[in-house]
């Protein structure tokens, strides 16, 4: 039915495993607030026709003597109830507490500036060089420890965030885990299309995960208001692409790294 919904009121589309269960969410609590609303609004009108002062001319101090009101709240708390603690309590805690093995996942250090997207990769050794907050500056925004070899491939680029489509063994496209975090002020990392956002915080790295579904190309929005260049944070994509032109990317990436020049 969510896909239906989709079509029908043209959201965006929809590029990861969690992102229709959002969608869903969203429509189902929507349903519901149309029918209170249907509902109440028709109450509304009942109640002004059956109590007019024509056809009450005496008011009546004892009011309502049956228990209809309080079924139909309790029928709408339970409503409530099953939309929070079956559908988005599991959904959160799926989300936040559950994250895949970091041995199965492509792994991406993401760093907000004003005005750009900073994105890290582990090169061919597939680990991240040690890092160090007295490191940071103009030209080493991750602050990369430069004595430490395992950083020396370590890929780096500008509002380019490139993942692979792929199955692993389990038969589960491989999940996608960021690890979020600020340079100067506080930003909001969000895609549309994977129905995701998470703040980026100066001095915290915080991680979030995503199964990628489909290629494409996806715009990368800041949702956090951030500076008089705020807008220009909206030059961020996301691509999802098949593995094989992952690969490719990544090698062509991987040396420059060697060569001392990362883009």
């Amino acid at each position: 039915m969510g896909k239906l919904f989709n079509d029908i009121l043209g959201l965006p589309a929809v590029a990861s495993e969690h992102a229709q269960e959002v969608d869903n969410l969203i429509i189902y609590l929507h349903i519901l607030m149309i029918v209170l609303f249907v509902g109440w609004m028709a109450y509304f009108a009942y109640v002004l026709f059956r109590f007019h002062r024509s056809r009450n001319p005496k008011a009546d101090y004892v009011g309502v003597k049956n228990h209809a009101s309080s079924y139909i709240e309790g029928a709408v708390a339970v409503i409530e109830g099953v939309l929070l603690f079956g559908l988005a309590i599991p959904f959160w805690y799926k989300a936040s507490d559950k994250f895949p093995p970091k041995d199965q996942s492509t792994q991406v250090q993401v760093v907000a500036q004003q005005f750009n997207w900073n994105f890290r990769y582990p090169g061919k050794d597939g680990k991240f060089g040690d890092q160090d907050m007295r490191f940071v500056s103009s030209t080493n925004t991750f602050g990369i420890d430069p004595n430490d070899p395992k950083g020396k491939d370590d890929i780096e680029l500008q509002n380019l965030l490139h993942v692979p489509l792929v199955k692993n063994p389990d038969g589960q496209f491989r999940p996608v885990i960021l690890y979020i975090s600020s340079k100067d002020v506080v930003h909001s990392f969000k895609i549309i299309a994977l129905r995701m956002t998470q703040d980026a915080i100066p001095g915290m790295r915080i991680p979030i995960w995503f199964r990628p579904t489909e290629k494409g190309r996806y715009q990368i929005n800041c949702a956090q208001l951030c500076g008089n260049g705020h807008s220009s944070m909206s030059n961020g994509f996301l691509i999802v692409e098949s593995q094989e032109d992952y690969d490719k990317w990544l090698a062509s990436k991987a040396s420059a790294a060697s060569q001392g020049s990362l883009e």
